[in-house]
């Protein structure tokens, strides 16, 4: 199989389908997801049958083998109803996926990547601990070796779909930092590999049926071919390319959010009146929606242009960080103004933009936080200063 860039007529038709399956599909069953905090097995199927959860893996290992100039344009679909949607196979195209594209040995990529692409096996990308966040820098998980295999012992927290994954990208500290490397190695491991547990699924403000939890390894022993890359020094390089990646696919995520919150806000304002007139026609509410207007179209701008410099190869650090900073706050500032919009409505469970309200606070947050954003830009400029000037 060729892994060519898919065409733009195919593209289109991808995401046609894709954005039916959403409006017709998903959004009627939002409160349903909502109330029983899971995706229904029909819905997790047709997203398999469509080809969802491999849909950025390349086409060799069974994907669709999009490119993220493709990825952020369903990203942007994906956000427009419940986020727990695309949490389902969101690791296994982008964080935990990528990092067996672009790191994994041939044997590696053999084994995982076909079933990661069909849905069959779900991948968790454990990184984040209670001591280390937005910074794999600080990990205290430690892997060393016994033998011909390695012995893992640590805490992993917030891991999406560990209670669903069959196979975790653990990343651990092999060796004591130094300058130039941060002693950080990748190992895959099984979901049933003894000494691996899982902790109860965590209870969250928003985002049902995107499922977290602890992940535990007491003595879980791997064989010296879980090394992904074959090399320990591939660990820290993986974390933070998959990362950037994962920024860019985020920002689009909260655009689309931010889209059907502006959405949910036009039709509101147009058709509920207060004393016999439409809301929408008070000057105060328009100036509410022309702020999240200009904010959405902002922020897709801004993800498009990120996608294509990442996908070029021009800017694969700076202009993520800044796409997810200012797509991820727009959205929470657009959700704010939906309730808002909608009065004491708003604030109501089971109303729309109530879920989007909670739902798209968590952005701000995971694969770095805003203040991580802010030092990757804030540093990397001065860097860049002080070479121009050297």
């Amino acid at each position: 199989m060729s892994d060519e860039k898919v065409s733009a007529e195919d593209f289109a038709e991808i995401l046609a389908t894709v954005r039916r399956f959403i409006r017709t599909d998903v959004i009627p069953r939002e409160i349903e997801i909502m109330a029983t905090d899971r995706i229904p097995d029909d819905l997790r199927n047709a997203a398999a049958q469509m080809g969802l959860f491999g849909y950025a893996i390349p086409a060799r290992w069974g994907g669709l083998g999009l490119d993220l100039t493709q990825d952020v344009e369903l990203a942007m679909e994906f956000g427009y109803t419940t986020l727990a949607l695309r949490s389902l196979f969101g690791t296994n195209n982008g964080i935990a996926g990528q990092v067996l594209v672009n790191f994994g040995t041939d044997e590696q990529r053999e084994r995982w990547l076909e079933p990661i692409a069909s849905g069959e096996v779900i991948a968790s990308f454990a990184l984040t601990e209670p001591g280390a966040g937005s910074n794999p820098a600080g990990l205290r998980t430690r892997a060393r070796r016994d033998g011909a295999d390695w012995i893992l012992d640590g805490q992993k927290r917030f891991i999406t779909n560990a209670p669903l994954a069959g196979l975790f990208v653990v990343f651990a500290r092999t060796r004591e930092p130094s300058k130039g490397d941060p002693g950080i190695a990748v190992f895959l491991v099984p979901a049933d590999t003894p000494g691996l547990s899982i902790a109860p699924k965590d209870a969250k403000m928003g985002q049902e049926g995107a499922w977290t939890a602890d992940v535990i390894l007491d003595g879980v022993r791997v064989p010296d071919s879980a090394l992904v890359g074959g090399a320990e020094d591939v660990g820290y390089r993986a974390a933070m390319a998959s990362l950037a990646r994962g920024r860019v696919h985020i920002a689009a995520l909260a655009v689309g959010s931010a889209q059907r919150a502006l959405d949910e806000s036009v039709a509101y304002a147009e058709a509920n009146t207060q004393g016999g007139v439409p809301i929408g026609d008070h000057q105060l509410v328009q100036a509410m929606l022309a702020d999240q207007y200009t904010g959405v179209a902002a922020g897709r701008a801004l993800v498009r242009e990120a996608a294509l410099k990442y996908h070029t190869g021009e800017d694969r650090r700076v202009t993520p960080s800044a796409t997810k900073l200012f797509c991820t706050e727009m959205a929470g500032k657009v959700a704010d103004l939906a309730v808002q919009i909608h009065g004491g409505t708003g604030y109501m469970r089971e109303v729309p933009v109530e879920r989007i309200y909670r739902e798209v606070r968590l952005l701000r947050l995971y694969e770095g936080t805003s203040e991580i954003q802010r030092l990757i830009i804030g540093g990397a400029l001065i860097r860049g200063q002080r070479a121009a000037r050297s």
